[in-house]
């Protein structure tokens, strides 16, 4: 994807995109965890697509072109998922789907793993600080996750 223009206004995802939803959720995190292994990716990529999008309330930011840069996905006051694609990352498109879902959706808590320092950094940098530890992940893996609270 070419370095595009960010603008407009975030927007709601229609379950039509999905897929393209999918393939910016997996430039990301290839780009940002580097403890999955391929397994992990394959094992996830579906459950995304087909179980964990349809659980959220999703919005994204889309370049000049109308193709989704970044998007988020927030349930019941928690970010569930906030991913950018890696090329259009510094662009402040993950600082505004934050802000949106701290200001507009009311969404005051997220749970990041531990190991992607980057996010870690980028949360405690927009303000949430961290409550807990769990040393697996949601499914039982040994994917340390640092549950995170907007200090308001």
């Amino acid at each position: 994807m070419p370095y595009q223009t960010i603008q407009g206004t975030i927007q709601p995802i229609d379950p039509s995109e999905y897929p393209a939803v999918v393939d910016v959720w997996e430039a990301s995190v290839r780009a940002t965890h580097d403890f999955l292994t391929e397994k992990d990716i394959q094992y996830f990529k579906p459950l995304i697509l087909n179980q964990y999008l349809a659980l959220v309330e999703l919005s994204c930011l889309k370049d000049d072109q109308g193709n989704i840069a970044g998007f988020m996905g927030v349930a019941e006051g928690k970010i569930e998922m906030l991913f950018i694609h890696p090329s259009l990352r510094g662009q402040g498109i993950g600082k505004r789907l934050l802000q949106h879902a701290t200001h507009q959706l009311k969404a005051y808590e997220v749970d990041v793993n531990e190991q992607n320092e980057q996010a870690v950094g980028f949360y405690k940098h927009l303000g949430f600080e961290v409550k807990s530890r769990s040393e697996l992940d949601g499914q039982g893996n040994p994917f340390p996750l640092l549950h995170m609270k907007y200090a308001i």
